[in-house]
């Protein structure tokens, strides 16, 4: 249909409808949490009974402990915290190499590490998970057996799932970087380069401007993705605890409207990420 038509009446009513329906299957969920992070009662659901900061600030009196008073889960969204910030560090480093290896350079074989870079995104989190943690605590058990080294980085724990999470996000970052740098004009590389530039230079002052939003991009979604990230950090985890494990502890004991406060922070937080980046980000 040409855009510039007139559509008939029903078509209209219903593209508005499916709009609605859509918005509404996105949004209806997180407004029904946020909204029963206020709820007076102790638990995380309907009816409604009266407006509480409670499960924000806590009420000794009533025996309720609020989400900024609770030392464990506090704790838990520092661990989380740790772990997005490593596993962002080590895939937007690995995925600008990546992207530069499999966009600038030629060698045998470079069509089957494109496609095998995509696999563990098709693994299921769990089947990673304990694939890692076999193959890992395998190496451990050789290295402690033949040569007496204690790698506890290979037990679980944090630096495991870190590198659990590494092993799949790195992918994501390195398909972001790898597209912003496909539209690189290259004659503006070799035109510094012939008046005189370094490589160095040339790096620092045209090709990283450049690949600024893709970086940033891709740094914000391993550190969103990282954060939410459940069953590749189930199957890895040691003592410390994610917030998505230790929620998930709380789900199974019996779920209070903390757990709403703390998705409503999280929201607040993940939005107020998103539109720093949007701000800051500087013009494609």
């Amino acid at each position: 249909m040409i855009p510039s038509l007139p559509r008939p009446a029903w078509l209209r009513a219903a593209t508005t409808g499916y709009v609605i329906l859509f918005i509404a299957f996105l949004f209806l969920p997180l407004i029904i949490v946020a909204v029963f992070a206020f709820n007076d009662a102790p638990y995380p659901a309907p009816p409604w009974r009266g407006f509480t900061l409670d499960w924000f600030l806590g009420n000794a009196a009533r025996g309720r402990i609020g989400l900024f008073a609770d030392s464990d889960l506090l704790a838990s969204i520092g661990t989380s915290a740790i772990v997005a910030g490593g596993v962002t560090l080590l895939s937007v480093g690995l995925g600008t190499v990546n992207a530069f290896l499999l966009e600038r350079g030629s060698f045998p074989g470079k069509q089957a590490l494109s496609v095998l870079m995509l696999a563990p995104l098709v693994i299921p989190g769990v089947i990673l998970g304990i694939s890692i943690l076999a193959f890992a605590s395998r190496i451990a058990d050789f290295a402690d057996d033949r040569f007496g080294w204690d790698m506890d980085f290979l037990r679980p724990g944090l630096p495991l799932v870190i590198l659990g999470q590494f092993s799949f996000i790195a992918t994501i970052a390195t398909l972001t970087v790898s597209a912003r740098l496909r539209r690189f004009d290259r004659t503006l590389e070799e035109a510094a380069l012939n008046l005189g530039a370094s490589r160095a230079a040339v790096f620092a002052t045209i090709l990283l401007p450049y690949l600024r939003p893709a970086l940033l991009g891709s740094a914000a979604i391993a550190f969103l993705m990282s954060f939410e990230d459940f069953n590749t950090t189930l199957m890895l985890v040691g003592a410390d605890s994610p917030l998505t494990v230790m929620m998930y502890g709380r789900m199974r004991e019996g779920a209070t409207p903390v757990l709403n406060a703390v998705s409503l922070f999280l929201m607040l937080a993940s939005a107020a990420l998103a539109l720093t980046l949007l701000r800051r980000r500087p013009p494609a």
